[in-house]
Order: C-alpha cells, then sequence, then structure tokens
C-alpha cells in the first residue's frame, strides 16, 4: 500500500515555522492503530487524514483541491471538511486560507481566565478531578502590530508546547472581541516557531480564522 503524504506549515510564509501538520490523502479507510502509527511516525502535532464522502467518486476533484491548498493556489469555491468534531468550511482568498470554525465558550465563564499581578514565573495548580487537556496563557508582546498574543501547553497530552493552535483561537477570539471590542482581530502565538492569526468573531456564533500556508515535504509511505 502507498499513501501520498505532504508536509505543511500553517499560519506563515516561511518555512519551519507556523504549525507543522501532516496530510494523507486514502483510497480507503485504515485501521485506527493504523492512524496512530502513522501519525507517530510522522511525529507532528496534528496528522489528518482525507477520505472521500461518496465512496463513487474518482477521488480526482479532491486530490486537486489538496494540491491547490500545497502549492498555495486559490480554491474556486469552499471546501467542507466533516471531522469528528463537526463541519468546517473551507476557503481561499489570494495566499490566504480561511476555516469557519464554530466560536467556544465566551469570556471567564467556563475557560478560566486568571490575571496575575506579576510577570513569570508563576505557578498553576490543577485540580486532579479537572479533565484539563492544555493551558492558554496570554503571552507578552514578542512581536509588534498584533492585538493579543498566547502560548499554548499541552503536556497532559504529550504536546509540551504546541506551536500555532487554531482551535484555542476559538476561544482567545471570542474573549479578545468582547475585551477590545472589535470584530476583526491579529493574533500571535509566541512559540519558538512563532504563527499569525486572523481572526473574524461573527455574529451567527462562528468565528473564521485565516492564514497562510506552504508546503515543505511531499512523499509517499509505503506500508
Amino acid at each position: 500500500m502507498e499513501i501520498p503524504v505532504f508536509t505543511l506549515d500553517a499560519f506563515t510564509n516561511l518555512p519551519f515555522k507556523g504549525n507543522p501538520a501532516a496530510v494523507c490523502p486514502l483510497q480507503r479507510e485504515l485501521s485506527d492503530d493504523l492512524y496512530h502509527k502513522i501519525a507517530a511516525e510522522m511525529n507532528l502535532s496534528e496528522t489528518a487524514f482525507i477520505t472521500r464522502t461518496n465512496p463513487s467518486d474518482s477521488f480526482t476533484t479532491g486530490m486537486s483541491v489538496l494540491i491547490q491548498i500545497t502549492f498555495a493556489l486559490p480554491i474556486q469555491k469552499p471546501l467542507r471538511l466533516y471531522c469528528c468534531n463537526g463541519k468546517l468550511s473551507f476557503k481561499s482568498l489570494f495566499i490566504y486560507y480561511t476555516i469557519d470554525i464554530e466560536e467556544k465558550v465566551r469570556g471567564p465563564k467556563k475557560c478560566g481566565i486568571y490575571k496575575p499581578h506579576v510577570s513569570f514565573p508563576i505557578c498553576l495548580h490543577v485540580d486532579s478531578s479537572m479533565a484539563v487537556r492544555n493551558i492558554v496563557l496570554r503571552s507578552p508582546d514578542c512581536q509588534p502590530g498584533y492585538d493579543f498574543y498566547s502560548r499554548n501547553f499541552a503536556p497532559w497530552v504529550g504536546i509540551p508546547e504546541d506551536p500555532v493552535t487554531g482551535s484555542a483561537h476559538t476561544v482567545l477570539g471570542s474573549y479578545w472581541s468582547d475585551k477590545l471590542g472589535k470584530k476583526k482581530l491579529l493574533a500571535y502565538q509566541c512559540s519558538s516557531r512563532g504563527g499569525e492569526l486572523e481572526l473574524e468573531v461573527r455574529d451567527d456564533g462562528r468565528i473564521n480564522i485565516a492564514g497562510q500556508t506552504i508546503t515543505i515535504l511531499q512523499g509517499t509511505i509505503k506500508l
């Protein structure tokens, strides 16, 4: 079996910056065990496996879309992706790609906003009864010209620090939109790789997350 694989750097226009992720278009579903083994072999924060929603499709159109994404070509119409967390709408505008994603919890009700009055270091005590996956911190201004800055740590799931986290910005975008009184925001995640995200908080409970991406690797997994 041969599986195409692409490695992309998202939320950046420079190689070895932003969030690295692998994408594998599949002719058929694989076993969960094989998914996990391939993802472990790629050793990145995310490895996405794409399958056809309609088995009668030739997958040519899907591959063409993927090639357009990896080589930064414009997509002519929105692409709908179905994942375990629901449906995502994906489109391009010039060299930027936008994901339409559901907005997460607003404000400090459930996301645990804590504002220490001192700079680093700080100590966070996490109760063992809490199902914590990650901690997102508001970072000092590490790059000029942005509305807010953040870092994301998820050691509980094997990620000491995530380079750039799109999903976290569904919460951060809502919070800073309320705080700054702005619907459109420019964010920077201050990991060692760094990444830029353009956010638009919509009135329908969803948020657009846009960024650039480049392809740094294209190959074949042979099994």
